[in-house]
């Protein structure tokens, strides 16, 4: 599903990754990470697509929602763990939509 979010500006966050062969536990914590997003403050929604690299992207009204989403104390534990066990590899992107278009 696509992410309702409202006119610009606002603000995405692209991360990238490949995931290492050892994927245990990833996938709860995926599903409880966008759980936990959807309840910070400043959160507008989430797209994510997946082949050999993952792209997931979420929407934040302000830079201040994304900083204090990177502070949650729960995200911080699936960030440690990605770094250490799920991830080959990872891109973080933090960009400012300014022009936005649907069908």
């Amino acid at each position: 599903m696509l992410a309702n979010t409202p006119p610009p500006p606002y603000y995405a966050v692209i991360f990238s990754n490949i995931k290492s062969p050892d994927t245990e536990g990833y996938s709860e914590m995926a599903d409880r990470m966008v759980e936990l997003a959807a309840e910070q403050p400043g959160f507008l929604g989430i797209e994510s697509a997946s082949s050999d690299i993952a792209i997931t992207v979420s929407y934040w009204e302000s830079e201040q929602a994304i900083a204090n989403w990177k502070r949650n104390a729960e995200h911080q534990v699936a960030q440690k763990l990605g770094k250490d066990k799920w991830y080959a590899a990872f891109q973080l992107r933090v960009a400012k939509v300014e022009r936005a278009y649907s069908y």
